[in-house]
């Protein structure tokens, strides 16, 4: 087992200092009580801030800086004075296609102590994770703009799909899915309309699940997913769409599950090739940043799975029992959540959980 990992640290903008920061402290005094093994942090002070001041989020050779490290932990891209296309495809996408981290895996259950927005049997009626495909198709960066500010300018976005893209990320959902009790999955497209890559889909799907005939699988349609999500949550288990559809469908999961602030990522890629990349999925925030009330958990979660992709599943599972009891005490809980705590005092009392 090793006994000391290389963690880059990207905090980025708004909240995502404020949450990276709580983590780290979190981690830290993680590590204070295991023996065995520790991390070897180096910060990056790649963002916004950087792209107004040099006119570039990181270095042109910033994700090669990223090879040598095991792991990534990363915060929040966004400003509010520089366009939302510029600060996602100048810094996070700019690490996670050039590290090939094609498979974005996102966990969704309700924690002890939260309450769903949906009338639940049992709060196990909801566990889910989602699995999104992270390299092309609908993000893929192909198109462009031309005849610029005259009547019949044209804009394209073209949305990619590869048979070994699709094939790697359902092979992926496939092996998730049949690691799970229940080993079901949900194949989710369009591909009524999208005719093409779409349909590819469905074929990869049929192809590949004759690998895995202990896995029980189904397919839907994007649009009616989120009605199936919502009306039948238990019939759900591990679910693999495209780059567009799982992005939004993600975000729905996390505010069926209470909120957006306690979901975590991991950007992954699979063959360990190159480091994966963990973070919460919010954005940077900036309505309350800086007031010290941003919500930590979701950077938890994230380091739980950074935890046990690196090779330290004690570790991972001693801090999501920390984060469980913290939430289902329910007297620290963060505004979104519906408490009062700020981040400093939701992160300290996982802290004291962790004693």
């Amino acid at each position: 087992m090793r006994n000391s990992y290389r963690i880059a640290v990207i905090p980025g903008d708004g909240i995502g200092v404020e949450v990276i920061d709580a983590g780290l402290r979190v981690v830290e005094h993680l590590l204070q009580g295991l023996d065995g093994f520790g991390f070897e942090v180096e910060r990056f002070d790649w963002g916004s801030e950087r792209y107004k001041r040099e006119g570039a989020f990181m270095p042109a050779d910033g994700a090669e800086r990223l090879r040598d490290f095991d792991a990534i932990l990363f915060g929040a891209v966004g400003a509010p004075d520089v366009p939302d296309h510029l600060s996602l495809w100048g810094l996070r996408l700019a690490i996670c296609q050039p590290l090939d981290q094609y498979a974005n895996v996102r966990p969704t259950r309700i924690l002890p102590g939260i309450k769903s927005p949906l009338r639940l049997a049992s709060p196990a009626d909801l566990d889910w994770v989602i699995v999104r495909e992270n390299s092309e198709g609908e993000y893929s960066g192909q198109g462009g703009r031309s005849h610029r500010d005259l009547p019949q300018e044209v804009a394209t976005d073209v949305a990619i799909f590869t048979r070994a893209g699709v094939s790697r990320i359902m092979r992926y959902a496939f092996r998730l899915a049949a690691s799970r009790p229940r080993k079901r999955l949900t194949v989710v497209t369009k591909s009524n309309a999208q005719r093409f890559g779409m349909v590819l889909w469905d074929e990869v799907a049929s192809e590949v699940a004759a690998e895995f005939p202990d896995v029980t699988w189904d397919r839907m349609l994007v649009d009616a997913m989120t009605v199936r999500m919502v009306r039948a949550p238990a019939s759900l288990d591990t679910i693999v769409a495209s780059n567009l559809h799982a992005d939004i469908l993600s975000d729905l999961a996390a505010a069926l599950a209470g909120s957006i602030g306690i979901a975590p990522t991991a950007n992954l890629n699979p063959e360990r090739s190159t480091p994966s990349m963990f973070e919460p999925i919010h954005g940077s925030a900036f309505d309350i940043a800086g007031k010290g009330i941003a919500n930590p958990i979701g950077t938890f979660w994230s380091l739980v799975m950074m935890l046990d992709h690196i090779g330290q599943p004690a570790a991972a599972t001693r801090l999501m029992r920390a984060i469980e009891e913290v939430t289902g005490a329910g007297d620290c809980l963060p505004r979104d959540l519906g408490g009062n705590a700020s981040t400093d005092e939701a992160t300290q009392a996982v802290i004291d959980r962790l004693d």
